[in-house]
């Protein structure tokens, strides 16, 4: 693993990272660091979210020089990010998932990019998935209900969808502003930080990311898409395909709390009801076929 400065020397970088029971693509995110990354003046804060899978241990055997942040219980995304925010001085805060890999130059990039554009306060680049594919969450535009039913339908996810149905994925945009990046790589300038505020801890996972973006634009704030880099995600690497009860509402929670505080005080009372009334059928429906997903897998499993 590269060298890494100590956190008096004033490093320009903070690299936060929020594991929960992903000790093997964590080595994997911090190895990557270290070999594709040592040459940016950087300080990297683990947080784990009370793993109990050897996590803990592997950080302090295998990577000494990490900034390890136990915690005795899940603290959530935001407050897990949040804490370790806090700890650091860096101009610059990273918010990295532990399912990343740091490609050659990426980091280097970006950090000159900003040098150069005092005006973006958040930066995301090219996620693309371990077959190569593009990860169409690296940048997003602000949900409507049109376009979040384009999305989750899957009705606006086509090359040839309308754009009002398509807008979830930003498709206008290749490059440049656009209305949000992916919390799976968020590059943010500390003083935008100080001025918006960190992470809302309401949101105990998803949609802390668009909440970020949504508010550092309400600021004048630029959020900042370069797909000149790339980063691999591994998709759902933490949480896994089916997600678990307590997954599937922080999600669609994420989504109510979303609208409530940003669009919904503009909005009609029907509209309103509407959107809430789709979210909760949209929560029953996930429910259902993530706990018949898991139950055909366990079948598939098992011994005949």
């Amino acid at each position: 693993m590269g060298s890494y400065e100590p956190v008096n020397a004033g490093p320009i970088l903070d690299v936060v990272i929020v594991s929960y029971r992903c000790r093997e693509l964590l080595r994997d995110c911090l190895e990557s660091l270290g070999e594709h990354a040592s040459n940016t003046s950087m300080r990297i804060h683990v947080v784990d979210n009370a793993s109990r899978d050897g996590t803990v241990e592997l950080v302090r055997e295998r990577f000494p020089q990490v900034d390890l942040i136990p915690s005795d219980r899940n603290l959530g995304f935001s407050r897990a990010n949040n804490l370790a925010i806090r700890r650091g001085t860096a101009r610059y805060v990273l918010a990295l998932n532990p399912d990343t890999r740091i490609t050659p130059g990426a980091l280097e990039h970006l950090v000159e990019l900003m040098d150069e554009r005092s005006d973006i306060g958040i930066c995301g680049c090219r996620l693309v998935l371990e077959d190569g594919t593009l990860d169409h969450a690296a940048k997003r535009s602000f949900p409507t209900p049109l376009s979040a039913l384009g999305h989750f339908t899957g009705l606006g996810r086509g090359e040839r969808a309308p754009r009002r149905l398509a807008g979830y994925r930003a498709p206008e945009v290749e490059a440049g502003a656009v209305d949000a990046v992916n919390g799976a790589f968020m590059l943010m300038r500390r003083r935008a930080l100080e001025e918006i505020g960190l992470f809302d801890e309401g949101y105990w996972m998803y949609m802390e990311d668009l909440d970020l973006c949504y508010r550092a634009a309400q600021r004048g704030w630029l959020t900042w898409y370069d797909p000149s880099v790339s980063v691999v995600h591994i998709k759902a690497g933490t949480s896994g395909k089916n997600r678990a009860l307590r997954l599937n509402y922080a999600f669609h929670y994420g989504m109510f709390r979303f609208y409530r505080h940003h669009y919904a005080e503009r909005n009609s009372k029907p509209l309103n009801l509407l959107v809430y009334t789709g979210i909760a059928l949209k929560l029953a429906v996930s429910v259902l076929r993530s706990a018949a997903a898991r139950a055909g897998s366990r079948v598939a499993a098992s011994p005949h």
